[in-house]
């Protein structure tokens, strides 16, 4: 009984945690809806280019998520969710120091990895919980797209107050800090195998140092 109470605490933990870690990975994917046009006033782009650089976080971000879905199977959504956020974030920063067309492209490329973050949340979120409650983990991790509107209420405010550049600069600390969070998750679950493993080694030690002194 015990055990089930602390395997749904840690579920619901898993969830709350991923959930945060997908709502800022949508913010930090749809930021080029706000800024892009202080950035295309500033560089003169017209509406090709302009088109171009608003759809490159979203064409990557719809690309990484079968490599992603992948790895996470393979290693660990919260291994790959922490790697993804940490990626995201010098890309996030620089954007503030770019000056011409080719390095918002570019940034605009690994911003966009943060799109993929739902087929990492989703797969590994599902494991925690029983087939009877999956829907139930499923839409609230899924209410991560408000990441979007958040971006959309939070950024135009940046944006008037301090100029668009506050906004990349900004954004960094809140990835950071819900990435810490999820590698928290991923160091507490590494204690947590290995402990078992020393314990046996352990016991093993004892026993035989025991059989050799008698």
């Amino acid at each position: 009984m015990a055990s089930d109470l602390s395997n749904s605490r840690r579920a619901w933990s898993v969830l709350i945690v991923s959930t945060l870690a997908f709502t800022v990975c949508f913010m930090v994917w749809m930021m080029f809806g706000v800024i892009g046009i202080p950035i295309k006033k500033m560089l003169g782009l017209n509406a090709t280019e302009f088109g171009l650089l608003t759809a490159m976080p979203v064409l990557t971000g719809s690309l990484i998520r079968v490599p992603l879905g992948i790895w996470t199977d393979k290693f660990g959504g919260r291994i790959v969710m922490a790697t993804l956020m940490a990626i995201t974030v010098p890309a996030i920063w620089l954007m503030s120091y770019a000056t011409v067309y080719w390095h918002f492209l570019v940034i605009g490329m690994f911003v966009g990895l943060a799109g993929g973050s739902f087929s990492v949340g989703t797969p590994y979120v599902a494991r925690w919980f029983p087939r009877s409650r999956q829907g139930t983990a499923m839409g609230v991790y899924g209410a991560g797209n408000s990441g979007a509107a958040v971006n959309k209420f939070v950024a135009p405010v940046l944006l008037v107050a301090f100029g668009w550049t506050m906004v990349p600069q900004v954004s960094p600390a809140i990835v950071l800090f819900v990435g810490s969070r999820v590698f928290t998750l991923l160091i507490l679950s590494i204690n947590a195998s290995i402990t078992p493993i020393f314990s046996i080694y352990f016991s093993k030690w004892q026993f035989l140092r025991r059989f050799f002194e008698n």
